[in-house]
């Protein structure tokens, strides 16, 4: 897999997934979206790639699922990130599809981050193997799956152990993604991005 993508399912939160792509778009990094379609072909009327936020807000995303399967082949390394915002019904449907759920085991499992966000680590960061021991936090309420493969959770804004990356919910959306910043280019380019946003 070579590459930053952020998946999109039909019910995404709006801020963690637009605010993250923002962030590290700021930071110079190459990020697409990918699209999750759950629902019938009919409803879909601008087409493959179109997905609807949790607050209704319609996005066109860079790519089908198809899509990001053809081009993400190959070898992973911890500067390949997989993104999953958080929302509901948007992290279940992620968390449902089989294909999109193997393809992230694979990658966490030799080395590629995961980026997990508000009911993400909780529904998507619990199926990935070799979570034991590790720091996380996520949304309240949704620790719990977590916990019980033995990872720890700290409730902060966001965090980053080893190539998982976990953040609270949307307020912490620019933490979440400052942290993904952090870990692939740096304290300098983080703290530059920062800056920028007068945070």
């Amino acid at each position: 897999m070579k590459g930053i993508y952020i998946f999109l399912a039909d019910g995404f939160e709006d801020m963690e997934a637009l605010a993250t792509l923002d962030v590290l778009r700021r930071g110079g990094l190459d990020v697409r979206t990918v699209a999750i379609q759950t629902g019938k072909p009919d409803d879909y009327l601008y087409g493959e790639r179109f997905v609807t936020s949790s607050r209704g807000v319609p996005v066109v995303a860079d790519l089908t699922f198809e899509e990001f399967e053809a081009v993400s082949a190959g070898d992973t390394t911890s500067e390949d990130v997989m993104v999953f915002p958080g929302g509901m019904p948007g992290t279940r449907n992620l968390a449902a599809t089989e294909d999109l759920m193997s393809i992230a085991k694979s990658h966490f499992e030799a080395g590629g981050t995961v980026a997990a966000i508000c009911a993400a680590p909780g529904l998507v960061a619990s199926q990935l193997p070799g979570v034991e021991g590790r720091k996380f936090t996520c949304f309240d309420g949704f620790e719990g799956a977590l916990i019980a493969r033995g990872a720890k959770y700290r409730k902060q804004p966001a965090m980053a152990d080893g190539n998982l990356i976990t953040g609270r919910g949307p307020g912490c959306a620019i933490d979440f993604a400052l942290e993904i910043l952090r870990s692939l280019k740096g304290n300098a380019a983080a703290s530059e991005v920062r800056k920028g946003l007068m945070l």
